[in-house]
């Protein structure tokens, strides 16, 4: 009987043991993981709902100041906002590497209202469907970043979409290069077509 009553003690410091130690890996494991941070907006242009995220890249920072700019003006020069928004689009949608994750779609602030959820399934199975995850800022997959942005040409166009009719929309070819020639092969030009949502330029279409 003692023999007996020594072995269950034995066998129970062993499973405290073991616990104690499972728990201070599980603890260890979460602790050892960077802590995701929510992004801090840095600046917006309230009126248009558009905001840069401290988070983005110099470049884009550069743009946006640029699009204060011109959307400050009493009348808006509606040809300059519409180039600069499409090489917003440009810059923000076709670099990944600032991106999080396969949902961290950029662009998205141009994009009609009406227009936006079916964009974000359609980028996120294609474009951005083998965006590795970089939450914990671990990631190590090389990603493209657009470089050089040449808008090639605006034009005035008429466009339907949905019940709506834009006589004076805007065609805007766009063309472009990656800061590494590794990415010469993705896409390099684009058309983009914006139309009037109230008072502010939309992307309805890119092809």
């Amino acid at each position: 009987m003692h023999l007996k009553k020594k072995a269950k003690i034995i066998i129970a410091i062993v499973v405290v043991i073991t616990l104690l130690l499972l728990g201070f890996i599980v603890f260890k494991t979460i602790d050892g993981k960077k802590e995701v941070k929510a992004v801090k907006i840095e600046n917006s242009i309230e009126k248009y709902g558009y905001n840069l995220k401290e988070n983005k890249p110099k470049k884009y920072k550069e743009l946006f100041k640029e699009l204060e700019t011109i959307l400050k003006e009493k009348d808006v020069n509606e040809e300059d906002y519409v180039k600069k928004i499409a090489e917003m689009f440009v810059y923000d949608f076709y670099s990944l590497e600032d991106k999080t994750a396969k949902t961290d779609v950029g662009g998205l602030e141009f994009v009609h209202t009406a227009a936006l959820e079916n964009f974000i399934q359609n980028a996120e199975d294609t474009y951005y469907k083998y965006l590795e995850s970089n939450i914990y800022d671990n990631r190590k997959q090389e990603l493209p970043v657009v470089g050089e942005i040449t808008i090639d040409s605006v034009e005035n166009t008429q466009f339907a979409y949905g019940e709506e009719t834009d006589e004076e929309a805007y065609q805007v070819k766009v063309s472009w290069t990656y800061t590494d020639s590794s990415f010469d092969d993705y896409q390099s030009e684009a058309t983009l077509i914006f139309v009037h949502e109230d008072f502010k330029l939309s992307l309805v279409e890119l092809k």
